[in-house]
C-alpha cells in the first residue's frame, strides 16, 4: 500500500485527488495539509511514502516545504503536482529533492502511474515540461552581444589591445609589432576613444572579457 499526503491549498483540488485516489486498490491518502507547513507536520507525524505538493501555497510555498522535507525526512518522496511550469519553479523543486514534476492537467491514469514510479525512485516529469527542456537544450545559445565601439576597431588596434590585456606596455607592443612607440600611444588612445573607457586597464578588462568567450 502507497501512503499519500495532499498538499495543496485548494480544498476542491485535494476533495478531486482525494476522489480520484481512492479508487485505487494499492493507493491510501493519509492526511492532507493546506500550506507547505503544514505539510511537513503532517509528514513527520504520518510518515507518508509520497508527498503530492502543490508549489504557490500560504505560509510556505512547495519549493520550500520540498527542501525542508528531505532535510527531515530523507525517505519520504515528494511528487510535485501543480499548474505552475515555470522553469525556475521546475529547477528548484528537482535541486531540492523532488522526485517529479507534474502539471495538474496530467490525466488520471497517468497520474497513477507517476505515483507508482516514483515511490520506486523514478524520476517523473510531465511531457510538456520534458519537451521545453529538450527545445532548450538543442537551442543555440545566442551570441552574446560585443561591447560598443569594439567592431570599430581595426585590426591593428585589435592587435595592441590584446597585448594590452596580456599586460604589455607601449615598449613591448611597439617592439613586437616592428612600429614606433608613439604610434602605439597613438593607437591606444584611439581604443579607448571607440571603447569609451577611461585608461588601458580599463580596456584589459572589457578585452580579457570579450576575448575569453
Amino acid at each position: 500500500m502507497i501512503r499519500i499526503l495532499l498538499a495543496d491549498d485548494q480544498d476542491l483540488i485535494r476533495r478531486g485527488l482525494k476522489a480520484l485516489l481512492r479508487v485505487e486498490t494499492d493507493l491510501e491518502v493519509v492526511g492532507e495539509a493546506a500550506d507547505g507547513q503544514a505539510a511537513i507536520a503532517q509528514a513527520l507525524n504520518l510518515q507518508p511514502d509520497i508527498v503530492l505538493m502543490d508549489i504557490r501555497m500560504p505560509v510556505m510555498d512547495g519549493v520550500a516545504a520540498t527542501q525542508a522535507l528531505q532535510q527531515q525526512c530523507p525517505q519520504v518522496k515528494v511528487l510535485v503536482l501543480t499548474t505552475f511550469d515555470d522553469d525556475d519553479y521546475v529547477t528548484r523543486a528537482l535541486q531540492n529533492g523532488a522526485v517529479g514534476y507534474l502539471l495538474k492537467d496530467t490525466p488520471p491514469d497517468d497520474l497513477v502511474q507517476a505515483i507508482h514510479l516514483a515511490c520506486r525512485g523514478y524520476s517523473q516529469l510531465s511531457p510538456g515540461i520534458i519537451r521545453k527542456m529538450m527545445q532548450q537544450a538543442l537551442s543555440p545559445s545566442p551570441s552574446p552581444e560585443t561591447p560598443p565601439g569594439w567592431d570599430e576597431l581595426t585590426p591593428r588596434e585589435l592587435e595592441i589591445l590584446t597585448l594590452i590585456a596580456q599586460g604589455a606596455n607601449n615598449r613591448e607592443i611597439a617592439t613586437q609589432l616592428y612600429i614606433a612607440e608613439k604610434t602605439v600611444k597613438n593607437h591606444i588612445t584611439n581604443i579607448l576613444g571607440r571603447l569609451g573607457v577611461r585608461d588601458r586597464t580599463q580596456a584589459a578588462i572589457l578585452a580579457n572579457r570579450v576575448l575569453a568567450r
